[in-house]
């Protein structure tokens, strides 16, 4: 099994940081912790929800007690679960930490943005009610709705529909209370349970679906013409069946596909795909208990086009899926051998085929519970992670590029400006070139210069170049999500013999251009072929004529403003 260690953990005891390169963090708390789903705010920061535990604040109580189970009722219900609000930016700074302050302990599981930069967040309490919370941008409570039967109820996922509201989906432990409002009879042992709300937080309808069996809802999804497309679980003799559903606007039956099998599946998550069809993620369990990952692809009318089972080395299961804007499918969870659990992360075709996996954590349990594609192209995942010799799990967020390998830290402008200067500090310290604060390197050593109307690069110069290069551009490349440009600008002195003003800036301004690019041409083509690929997303090659000559002492140093500089520019 492939364990990919960290090479270093972001690693946070009470919100305070130590730096690292790599963009996982590790947020500890005083007990258990996690996190279950995850989102992008609008200024781009990324908001993730899940559990922390704590104590109910109470007076004292000075009671004498003559058996423990008398003192053991004293304290019940003051310790249990808290929903629990993380915000970072791209730092990995923690920006906000808070628990929403309800009275009942309670489990967040599902996340949703609201127009106004707000959330929308799902739940239960551990008496078994379902919650829908509204917070603000700070994360404080704007209100909150408890529902469900009069029995135990549990919330899968909440569904962002596209007039605003949401829908609950999880499922109910069936209700025999002639009281109750909503349902006078179960269908069978669990059901599943639905709720849709408008965007103001008004149930619209509740109900219930499901076999003489045990059913419960695990995720949805809102078709382009407005219907739902539900993914459930029906459990009988020790196996479980899968169930598509598509409902209308009103939670009406429209069709039903039952997958039925031999062997114990489990369902995890449906999206909707960008060609309007659908995609569910599910778990298929062979004799041994070895779970592999089985991907069923379907349109609006239950007809099949992908349904296939990815085979894998040890037990993996992805516990969430989402499509990049290309197409390509990315899904994370566990995956598990005798000895530890890490978190996974694949990445697939259109045509559902592996392209490739990658594995994080550490030697004891880590998993991904959920995913969320950034505007950038990269993936944040959100779930557990627990320390070497520990039992406690603590929350963890990891950020990875479009290919799932680990993406590294954003700098700030000031933090980039710092790298720069300690990655060239020989350089600099000999003299060879220096950096500024706006980020551009300009090179100091005379050997550097061009001599007069000369554009091609000596042997000095590309030397020089080589090892340059091999700094600048893994360094530029491991910080791309930060990167907008890397510009090389060709420079002149301000003579031409004794042609006319227009000629002689035109003429320099021709030479400044075959400086940029000969320049750029030879760092080109001395890179392999993924690191040409991205060079063409960044490089730019200028020329200013005479406009950045350089002065000393009021007068022109002809000989130092025949030059190439480079300047990169941040997003």
């Amino acid at each position: 099994m492939k364990l990919a260690l960290f090479l270093s953990l972001l690693l946070f005891t009470s919100l305070n940081a130590i730096a690292t390169t790599d963009f996982s963090l590790i947020i500890h708390k005083p007990f258990d912790s996690a996190l279950f789903d995850v989102t992008e705010d609008y200024d781009h920061t990324i908001s993730a929800v899940g559990f922390t535990k704590s104590y109910k604040p109470t007076k004292q109580n000075h009671c004498t007690y003559y058996n423990a189970f008398d003192y053991l009722a004293s304290v019940s219900n003051k310790y249990g679960y808290r929903m629990h609000l993380i915000k970072i930016n791209k730092q990995a700074k923690v920006l906000l930490s808070k628990n929403i302050p309800l009275k009942e302990f309670n489990i967040a599981v599902a996340l949703q943005k609201t127009p106004t930069n707000g959330y929308f967040i799902g739940g239960y309490s551990m008496n078994g009610k379902l919650l829908l919370v509204k917070l603000d941008a700070n994360g404080n409570l704007l209100y909150f709705k408890k529902f469900g039967t009069k029995n135990f109820n549990k919330m899968n996922t909440l569904t962002q529909l596209r007039d605003g509201g949401v829908l609950a989906v999880g499922y109910s432990v069936t209700s025999r209370d002639a009281h109750d409002n909503i349902f006078r009879m179960g269908l069978g042992g669990d059901d599943i349970f639905i709720t849709r709300f408008s965007k103001d937080g008004r149930i619209l309808w509740s109900k219930k679906y499901g076999t003489i069996h045990d059913d419960r809802g695990i995720s949805a999804v809102e078709a382009n013409d407005g219907s739902i497309l539900v993914l459930s679980t029906t459990k009988y003799d020790n196996y479980k069946n899968i169930t598509l559903m598509r409902l209308n606007q009103n939670g009406d039956t429209i069709w039903l596909k039952h997958f039925d099998g031999t062997k114990l599946i489990q369902a995890n998550k449906i999206i909707k795909l960008r060609n309007g069809n659908f995609l569910v993620a599910l778990a298929i369990y062979d004799d041994f208990g070895k779970a592999q990952v089985r991907l069923i692809q379907f349109d609006l009318y239950k007809n099949i086009i992908y349904d296939k089972t990815i085979s894998t080395n040890y037990s993996t299961v992805l516990n969430d899926i989402a499509e990049f804007s290309n197409g390509k499918i990315i899904g994370v969870g566990y995956v598990k051998d005798k000895f530890n659990t890490d978190g996974v992360a694949m990445i697939f075709g259109s045509d559902l085929e592996l392209l490739t996996q990658e594995h994080y954590g550490d030697k004891n349990y880590d998993t991904f519970n959920a995913l969320h594609i950034l505007h950038n192209s990269q993936v944040v995942a959100v779930g557990v992670h627990t320390d070497n010799n520990s039992q406690e799990e603590n929350m963890w967020i990891v950020k990875l590029n479009k290919d799932a390998t680990m993406a590294q830290i954003s700098l700030s402008n000031n933090s980039f400006y710092k790298e720069l200067c300690k990655l060239f500090q020989n350089e600099i310290k000999e003299k060879k070139l220096s950096i500024k604060r706006d980020l551009t390197i300009t090179l100091t050593d005379k050997n550097l210069y061009f001599k007069v109307g000369a554009y091609k690069l000596t042997q000095k110069q590309k030397n020089f170049l080589k090892t340059f290069s091999k700094k600048l551009l893994p360094f530029l490349k491991s910080h791309q999500n930060r990167v907008a440009l890397l510009e090389i600008i060709g420079h002149t002195s301000s003579e031409w013999q004794k042609n006319n003003f227009k000629e002689r800036y035109l003429k320099n301004e021709n030479l400044s251009l075959k400086r940029a690019y000969k320049t750029l041409k030879f760092i080109f083509m001395q890179q392999g072929s993924k690191m040409q690929h991205y060079l063409t997303t960044i490089l730019k090659g200028s020329g200013i004529s005479y406009k950045g000559k350089i002065m000393l002492n009021a007068k022109e140093d002809k000989a130092k403003s025949r030059r190439v500089s480079f300047k990169i520019l941040l997003k």
